[in-house]
């Protein structure tokens, strides 16, 4: 796997979505494992970039896969291995960084909060000048699918963008580890499945989800694969 992007999928239907139409737009190799039926997490020293997905599970379990997966973050973090984490990829990243992950105050879910405002997040000064933002407006809609968040460590970690729900929506650990607790990589196929499958998305209904998709998927779908590819030239994959 050296010189290769590994892929840790916490739960199957929980893809890469517009990282893997990145990936394959840019002919770029990857490794998928897939924690939730059985894959072990290898050694991140063995590869050039790390992306870790999101999942139901939360980074304070104390099973044996959870333990695992901060032990090999914490490496990665040590060996400065480009490190994209989205939803509890972000919540494993900050906790094995020192941070903490603690209950949101009130569930994010879907496009809009309970007042029916949609979910955008603000870049912070140093996310304007990341590299991980780079081409993008300084505010964007996203979708959120989180019970929740993080709080920073006290050094070492940098506030990149922030909601008015969840506050600490984009983080970066180190130099060139990031995290992102709202989802920039849905699909069309992703958002189909999910929908038919968390409890949370099913009460607010399909046709109410499906109908808000289509009312911003086009600057949600550019914002999504631009953010992919700023990620893969920052790890030295495009």
């Amino acid at each position: 796997m050296t010189n290769t992007l590994l892929i840790v999928k916490n739960i199957t239907h929980e893809g890469a979505g517009l990282l893997e139409t990145a990936l394959l737009e840019s002919g770029i190799a990857a490794n998928f494992i897939d924690l939730s039926i059985g894959d072990l997490f290898p050694d991140p020293r063995n590869c050039k970039a790390l992306v870790v997905l999101g999942g139901p599970q939360s980074a304070n379990d104390e099973t044996p896969s959870m333990q695992m997966q901060l032990h090999q973050i914490k490496r990665s973090l040590h060996e400065g291995i480009p490190y994209l984490g989205i939803c509890l990829g972000m919540q494993v990243l900050v906790k094995a960084g020192g941070g903490n992950v603690v209950k949101c105050q009130v569930k994010e879910t879907g496009f809009v909060d309970n007042e029916n405002n949609a979910y955008r997040i603000e870049l912070t000064r140093s996310g304007k000048e990341d590299p991980l933002f780079a081409g993008l407006d300084d505010s964007f809609p996203v979708f959120q699918l989180h019970g929740e968040t993080v709080e920073l460590a006290s050094s070492g970690m940098e506030l990149l963008a922030t909601g008015n729900g969840c506050i600490n929506q984009a983080v970066k650990v180190g130099n060139n580890a990031y995290g992102l607790q709202c989802h920039f990589e849905m699909t069309d196929t992703m958002f189909s499945e999910l929908i038919t499958i968390d409890n949370d998305l099913k009460r607010i209904g399909r046709n109410t989800l499906i109908e808000q998709f289509d009312a911003l998927r086009t600057e949600y779908t550019i914002t999504g694969l631009r953010v992919m590819n700023n990620f893969l030239s920052i790890a030295g994959l495009a």
